[in-house]
């Protein structure tokens, strides 16, 4: 039989998307004693600079903005009680379209098989028994979300794991967020248009819905450890009390599964393994 702790590692694009997804599993997890590796790919270098100055503007330093990213994510994962964060070195894309997507060193444009080569290494180096991606467009088409979805898969063909889950908002979250944020009287472009075409996955689709209500607090600090970026700054602007009653679930789709029908529905990622 082996003692070893489960481990469980998160795949990400950048600083702060630890949080939004997997904050609440991956501090639920490190307090039952399982093992928890985040792995981002990205520096974050085209986020928000100071005061929210964005990439190209004047006062935007590329390298500085990287630097204030990386510390924001050791103090998010060391909330998190995350064991071991690492990274794999290449620089964030920008936006689909933006000249930086094909610049020397962003994800987007690194080959598949040398960056599935670094995350394979790293999964022979932890032997994770889960591992968390996003699916194939990112969740909401960001070039470096949509990469990571497509290295891990291929990484994990070089390393085979026990389970991979790919994270997945339902769409009925999605409506209730747009609801929340029409009362407090904020309006987000990609929700408002919901209705002309749904956000998520559909609900009879997700396989799997983690109960993270008991780590919200911490899921909150960890990411107004996030400060510099404005999109964590509209989540924690929201207040704990309405923070809670939209993230306290955290959902995923197991590859592999029948997510289709309802063959499959856990309330676990570590169904079956503990």
């Amino acid at each position: 039989m082996n003692d070893r702790p489960l481990t469980l590692m998160a795949v990400h694009a950048h600083p702060d998307d630890e949080v939004t997804s997997t904050g609440g599993v991956l501090a639920k997890y490190a307090a039952e004693g399982v093992t928890t590796i985040v792995v981002t790919c990205t520096d974050g270098r085209c986020g928000d600079g100071p005061g929210g100055v964005k990439p190209g503007q004047p006062g935007h330093d590329p390298e500085a903005v990287a630097v204030t990213r990386r510390h924001e994510l050791e103090a998010s994962c060391a909330t998190l009680k995350v064991t071991h964060l690492e990274t794999l070195g290449y620089h964030d894309s920008g936006m689909m379209g933006w000249p930086t997507n094909e610049a020397p060193g962003a994800f987007w444009a690194a080959p598949l098989d040398e960056a599935a080569g670094r995350l394979a290494a790293l999964i022979e180096k932890y032997r994770p028994d889960v591992v968390l991606t996003y699916d194939e467009n990112g969740g909401y088409g960001h070039p470096d979300h949509i990469q990571v979805h497509r290295v891990t898969m291929a990484a994990v063909a070089l390393a085979p794991v026990d389970r991979v889950y790919m994270s997945a908002l339902p769409q009925s979250a999605m409506r209730e967020i747009g609801e929340r944020m029409r009362e407090l009287g904020i309006g987000l472009d990609e929700i408002e248009s919901a209705e002309a075409q749904p956000m998520g996955w559909p609900d009879e689709k997700i396989t799997t819905w983690v109960d993270v209500a008991p780590v919200l607090d911490q899921k909150f600090d960890a990411l107004s450890a996030h400060a510099s970026q404005g999109d964590g700054a509209f989540f924690i602007g929201l207040g704990r009390e309405t923070f809670a009653t939209v993230m306290g679930v955290e959902t995923f789709v197991r590859v592999g599964a029948d997510a289709g029908g309802s063959s499959v529905k856990e309330d676990d990622l570590l169904t079956g393994l503990r």
